[in-house]
């Protein structure tokens, strides 16, 4: 590959086209205009909220601002006075180029482009030639390399080149004869601009881009190594190569050895960063003359887009009706819509027919509601209706109360009570069924999965819907401790909701919603739907500005109607079994009680932190202990391990007391009252915007916390039973995290590891301490496997020695041999810690952003949380991320293959499901095929998911 600024070699006029090698008195006969039409798209994209055609709803906001962009250029730099003789736009081809023959995992970590962008590309295309501009493209190459090989050779024969884009990747090009454009900000890149964004001239930015990587682009560059230590080494050494020949000269240590490590690793880098001067050239350079656009042509394909604003701007400039310089509007987000204050008062409660079907016309007319439903109760499987309410605009909204009553069921005719006429249930019901499954009209919601479950069980299922909470979630996850509806509206409403509290009161005075009276209910409820609506207005456009509208719409928005699916089905559970072990739970709860007693030498409550703290610490003086926050002594889970580690039983006896105490607690007594007696099952409640990485989360009861390694946990999990004549099948995806952080970090020992079937922990084993696999030690395996799924969560020597029971010294020299013997770990790790301390968040391969603001944290404790969740978060966020693409297939797989088989628990990385004995073997290859294909197409994993799935009559054996 030729260097960068290499003279081009002669090239015959038949390619090159007829360019003068000497300028003319006026200047170059040739001022080549190249626009990075990728720059354009994605800006155009990002910066404008979603746009639809009118006549079929085909997405038309990128290509928009695209020709908006365009235009604006093709105008302003006709009054320019060096004015392009040649203009041209490049096109990425397709994704895969040389550059991944010469490594494999370029690029690899990119999302696929957002949905809605992708009918898209041809269209923008289309619009390039419809402005009569040549649109250059070519297989195998990218466009920064066709924008590098026209550069150059316009340079060398006497022309000059302006690149129109904000690449820092295209500065390496920049010198006497090309400059760069950056429309938006109309700013000239030059010299002195390259030298204040990388530290060295533009000749020598290969060399910087060499060590310091890019994580967008996968470029793996050096390992720790950031913009401002690499423009150091460049002007202290010269250039790369001699950096590399001399850098044991150099007197930092860790510095050294990572450039002498990674030369190889360097040299590839410099070679994926480099552009090819020698790129063919798909069009002669005499074709990319300036010309005016054929204005009929032009004209017919704005109006076949329906950009009717654009076209009278074309039209009129095209005329001379308007001035030379009149610019197009400015690509820039757009401003928060602005809303008039919420006035609770002009609510209105609907109690007649007649004003409930004016409220469902304005509502189709309208094409978007938010709408609420109020209950009486928590729980949507067992919750009775008490109202719905719609916001057809900002501060226009209803209530249409259907189940209030008075309290102590005088009824509604009690009279020394606001009246409490209301329209029947069923009558509100039946008009607004039509409404709610209208597919023309969105419905908008805030926890809409609560909503969905409650009206399903009336027979209503609501579709197509958005999730305000969910859109917040995939913008800020991580940000937020909570995307709740009141701390949305404080956050970007300035706006506090009434609280359920003022209108039902609290504690034990607190009344249900139904007991509520109609005017305190209409403002609370309607200002409900009020809010979500407006919260809509801020949020949705952001999606498409953030490049995250596709994990919107591809991993949370279809997740609510499949858990509400899951949550109203329910697990069956035997009553009279939890009965049993909770009373042996009792039973051995009270014998490890008296055995704590007389290890104390007396009694005291197992139960109080307060007194183990003065039984372990001041009578026994087994250590000093250490002190929580109000000044207790702390008895924490960790200490105890500690202390029971070290060969002290009562510590022992004490966590074991605490498991069974929990157990029953928890579960054996919980799970027997959460059994509903209209299903005989237990329902529970799973929430998508809880963990920051994109988990579910379980509640009401939790299911997902039942434990698995102890016999008690196993004991509980067979109280989980099918229905007579069904199965409980299990299918979980074996070591998905380890198969995620082979792909992701390329680990090639690992990758090849899985890609064989080998023993993976055995394997790395071997790996490790040179042991052979036939015939290997338990206790080797076991050390291999804790360092396995330790190293990813950030595991240290210390907690490696009391995991293993092992010295520190020797747990410290496991995890170094471990990075030496995986050395792309690390290079996986430190890339993470580098990009989350620069941006404060990571992303997985399916592009959802996590947030970790303590990056940015003061204290070194919340930078280290912040380095061990960025190298955990993209690893398990795409273990959740692909567990949901799988959730949302395979009700649709199931039901194509016939089956009559029910979802009904997620749990970590398993998924369970109910089916007619005689279905079984069919739902198991269905489900082991969803579930080890769920990240295509978005994502090409390169080592195969396995999933293991097993048919039981309790959910123990069948796992």
């Amino acid at each position: 590959m030729s260097d960068t600024l290499e003279a081009a070699p002669e090239t015959p006029p038949e390619t090159l086209g007829e360019i003068p090698r000497e300028p003319t008195q006026d200047g170059p006969r040739v001022r080549l205009y190249l626009v990075d039409g990728s720059g354009f798209i994605f800006r155009a994209f990002h910066a404008l909220p979603p746009l639809t055609r009118k006549s079929d709803g085909l997405p038309v906001g990128a290509v928009s601002g695209f020709c908006n962009m365009l235009w604006k250029l093709l105008v302003d730099m006709k009054a320019e006075a060096e004015a392009p003789t040649h203009l041209a736009v490049v096109f990425d081809h397709s994704e895969r180029t040389f550059r991944n023959e010469l490594y494999a995992a370029y690029k690899a970590h990119r999302p696929p482009p957002p949905e809605d962008l992708v009918p898209q590309f041809p269209l923008v295309r289309e619009a390039t030639r419809a402005f009569g501009v040549p649109c250059l493209e070519l297989p195998g190459y990218e466009a920064d390399d066709l924008i590098a090989a026209y550069a150059c050779k316009v340079r060398d024969l006497g022309g000059e080149v302006v690149i129109v884009s904000s690449d820092k990747d295209l500065m390496q090009l920049v010198g006497p004869k090309v400059s760069m454009l950056d429309t938006m900000k109309n700013l000239r890149i030059g010299h002195d601009q390259v030298v204040e964004k990388f530290g060295v001239p533009p000749e020598k930015v290969v060399d910087v881009q060499a060590l310091c990587g890019d994580s967008v682009d996968n470029v793996p560059g050096a390992p720790g190594i950031g913009v401002k230590t690499a423009s150091a080494l460049i002007l202290e050494y010269g250039d790369l190569d001699t950096l590399l020949s001399r850098a044991h000269e150099i007197k930092q240590e860790k510095r050294r050895q990572t450039l002498i490590d990674f030369a190889d690793q360097i040299r590839l880098s410099r070679e994926l960063v480099k552009l090819d001067c020698d790129t063919p050239l798909p069009s002669p350079i005499d074709e990319l003359a300036v010309r005016d656009p054929e204005s009929e042509a032009l004209a017919q394909f704005l109006e076949k887009m329906e950009f009717r604003t654009i076209a009278r701007r074309v039209e009129a400039h095209l005329r001379g009706e308007a001035p030379a310089a009149t610019p197009a509007p400015e690509v820039k987000p757009p401003e928060p819509p602005k809303h008039a204050p919420i006035d609770i008062e002009a609510y209105q409660c609907v109690r007649d027919l007649a004003t409930l079907e004016a409220w469902i016309a304005r509502a189709h007319e309208a094409g978007r509601i938010a709408f609420d439903t109020e209950t009486d109760a928590l729980s949507s499987s067992s919750a009775r209706l008490c109202g719905v309410s719609l916001a057809i605009a900002p501060g226009e909204a209803c209530y249409i109360p259907v189940g209030h009553e008075h309290a102590g069921g005088e009824g509604l005719e009690f009279e020394t009570r606001e009246d409490l006429a209301q329209i029947p249930c069923e009558e509100v019901l039946a008009r607004l069924k039509p409404l709610l499954e209208d597919p023309s009209v969105l419905k908008v919601a805030q926890n809409g999965k609560y909503d969905l479950a409650v009206l399903s069980r009336y027979g209503i299922e609501v579709a197509p819907i958005d999730d305000t909470m969910l859109i917040s979630f995939v913008l800020e996850g991580g940000l937020h401790k909570s995307h709740g509806m009141d701390e949305l509206s404080k956050r970007l409403l300035d706006h506090e909701p009434i609280s359920f509290k003022t209108v039902a009161g609290a504690g034990k005075a607190q009344k249900s919603f139904k007991h509520v009276a109609l005017s305190e209910a209409t403002c609370y409820a309607a200002e409900d739907a009020d809010v979500t609506l407006r919260l809509y207005e801020h949020l949705r456009p952001r999606l498409s500005r953030e490049g995250l509208l596709t994990v919107y719409e591809t991993l949370e928005r279809p997740m609510p109607k499949v858990l509400v699916e899951m949550e109203l089905a329910g697990v069956k559970v035997d009553p009279d079994r939890l009965r049993e072990l909770s009373n042996d739970f009792s039973v051995r709860m009270a014998e490890l009680e008296a055995k704590a007693h007389e290890l104390a030498g007396r009694p005291f409550n197992l139960g109080s932190p307060k007194q183990i703290g003065e039984v372990l610490f001041k009578e026994m003086g087994l250590g000093s202990g250490r002190f929580t926050a109000t000044g207790q002594l702390s008895t924490d889970a960790s200490l105890l391990e500690d202390l029971a580690l070290q060969g002290h039983e009562l510590p022992r006896t004490l966590l074991d007391w605490r498991q069974l105490s929990k157990l029953k607690g928890t579960y054996t007594d919980n799970l027997v009252a959460a059994i509903d007696p209209a299903t005989g099952r237990v329902h529970t409640s799973f929430s998508l915007a809880a963990a920051t990485t994109g988990r579910l989360a379980s509640s009401d009861p939790n299911l997902q916390n039942i434990p698995i390694r102890t016999e008690e946990g196993r004991k509980i999990r067979r109280c989980f039973i099918a229905e007579p004549g069904n199965v409980l099948i299990s299918a979980d995806y074996s070591q998905i995290e380890l198969r995620l952080l082979a792909h992701i970090g390329d680990i090639a020992q690992l990758k090849a590891a899985f890609a064989e079937g080998l023993d993976i922990h055995a394997s790395t084993a071997s790996e490790m301490f040179g042991v052979p696999v036939e015939g290997m030690p338990a206790e080797t395996r076991r050390r291999a496997k804790a360092i396995n799924f330790g190293i990813v969560y950030g595991i240290s020597a210390f907690g490696l020695s009391n995991q293993l029971g092992i010295p520190r010294e020797e747990a410290g020299a496991y995890i170094k041999t471990y990075f030496e013997r995986f050395p792309g770990i690390r290079t996986y790790m430190d890339r993470q810690m580098q990009q989350v301390r620069s941006q404060a968040f990571v992303t997985t391969i399916f592009g959802r952003k996590v947030h970790i603001p303590a990056a940015r944290g003061k204290s070194q404790a919340e930078r280290s949380f912040a380095d061990r969740a960025a190298i955990n978060a993209p690893i398990q966020g795409a273990a959740a991320d692909i567990m949901r693409r799988a959730m949302i297939r395979m009700p649709g797989a199931l039901t194509a293959a016939g089956l009559s088989a029910r979802m009904l628990l997620q749990v970590h990385d398993e998924l369970v499901f109910e089916a007619p004995e005689s279905e079984a073997e069919a739902v198991i290859a269905v489900a082991k095929q969803v579930m080890a294909r769920a990240a295509e197409p978005a994502a090409s994993i390169s080592v195969p998911l396995v999933v293991e799935a097993r048919a039981a009559t309790n959910w123990d054996d069948a796992h």
